[in-house]
């Protein structure tokens, strides 16, 4: 019953977006747009498509992280599953492509996937964080928006419970394993599901970690900036620094939830008219917000599905890292190991 409404309220969005979207389309002169398109540098547009597969590329070092201590070492590994989740999530409305990481992960390590998906929620925390410390320090340095000026509060706030949260997790004691029957029923399943999840999040969470985290999320977000900025600048589009982050900050505020694969049209459409409040032309924002995803999906769709067979495909027997003895460090041996 839940998972009929949750899908109701998922299509009953998308709906009225795309609604919003048809009625936003019909103002668009996009004869204008497309030749703003069409006039766009092919040499910086370049440039801005490896800035960006940089970012991405610095989100698996990131993921890598914290897969290290559940035996997940190669970072070759961490890469190709970045990439071909990310490719997934381009082609998907929802964020189908985060569960097929662990997925892929999962099978191609060897490790059980409640061990993975721990991982993952921390490295998709931490760009979480890296979102949150660029529009607190945005909203308090930057003369942006007033929308996004006013989140201020909302960010130094958020900044702080995250700040807790990490303390929390970092001095959160190990939870000794506990050895059980194998589980019969869901409820008996999901809960030592639930045990091993946790007993992960516990044993990962150290403080090098975490700072390393932190500082390729802010590096991961100034390549976004970074991305955005040659990208208008490939498309001969004044818009000011202070312009581009406002519209990276505006486009993001949902990346948690996708109403349209990829969020192709609202992307168009936030970014347009966040660029319209600094004075530019809609039609030729919307050529920019464009080639921003344009950059930002193909590339990044085709490496991921080059890559996803690999994964998907696999048939070699899975030997669970449980079975093989495998377990994770104490932090006493993380503190004493050299940081990743």
């Amino acid at each position: 019953m839940k998972k009929a409404v949750s899908h109701g309220l998922r299509l009953g969005l998308s709906a009225i977006v795309i609604v919003a979207l048809v009625l936003f389309a019909r103002t668009v002169n996009w004869g204008a747009t497309w030749t703003a398109i069409r006039s766009a540098d092919r040499r910086i547009l370049l440039l801005a498509i490896v800035v960006n597969l940089a970012s991405l590329v610095l989100k698996g070092v990131r993921w890598w992280i914290f897969l290290r201590p559940v035996g997940a070492r190669s970072l070759w590994l961490a890469l190709k599953a970045s990439f071909a989740g990310a490719g997934l999530n381009n082609i998907l409305v929802a964020n189908g492509g985060e569960a097929a990481r662990v997925i892929f992960v999962s099978r191609a390590a060897h490790i059980q996937s409640a061990r993975v998906l721990a991982t993952l929620a921390l490295e998709r925390m931490f760009e979480v964080i890296g979102y949150v410390v660029l529009l607190a320090m945005s909203a308090s340095f930057l003369a942006l928006p007033h929308s996004i000026e006013r989140m201020r509060p909302v960010a130094w706030v958020a900044l702080a419970a995250i700040a807790v949260l990490l303390v929390y997790l970092v001095r959160r004691p190990d939870e000794p394993e506990v050895i059980v029957e194998k589980a019969v029923g869901w409820r008996a399943r999901s809960a030592a599901y639930m045990r091993h999840f946790l007993r992960t999040l516990a044993g990962i969470s150290t403080g090098p970690r975490f700072a390393a985290a932190i500082v390729l999320s802010v590096a991961i977000w100034a390549l976004q900036v970074g991305t955005y900025a040659l990208t208008a600048t490939s498309a001969h589009f004044p818009l000011p620094l202070v312009g581009t982050v406002a519209a990276l900050l505006a486009v993001n505020i949902g990346f948690v939830v996708r109403a349209t694969p990829g969020n192709v049209g609202l992307f168009q459409a936030i970014y347009a008219l966040t660029a319209v409040g600094f004075g530019m032309n809609k039609d030729q924002a919307i050529a920019v917000a464009f080639l921003i995803q344009a950059q930002q999906i193909i590339p990044v769709t085709l490496l991921g599905v080059a890559l996803a067979p690999e994964f998907i495909f696999k048939r070699k027997s899975v030997t669970r890292a449980s079975d093989r003895g495998l377990d994770l460090h104490s932090r006493e041996e993380d503190s004493r190991a050299p940081s990743p």
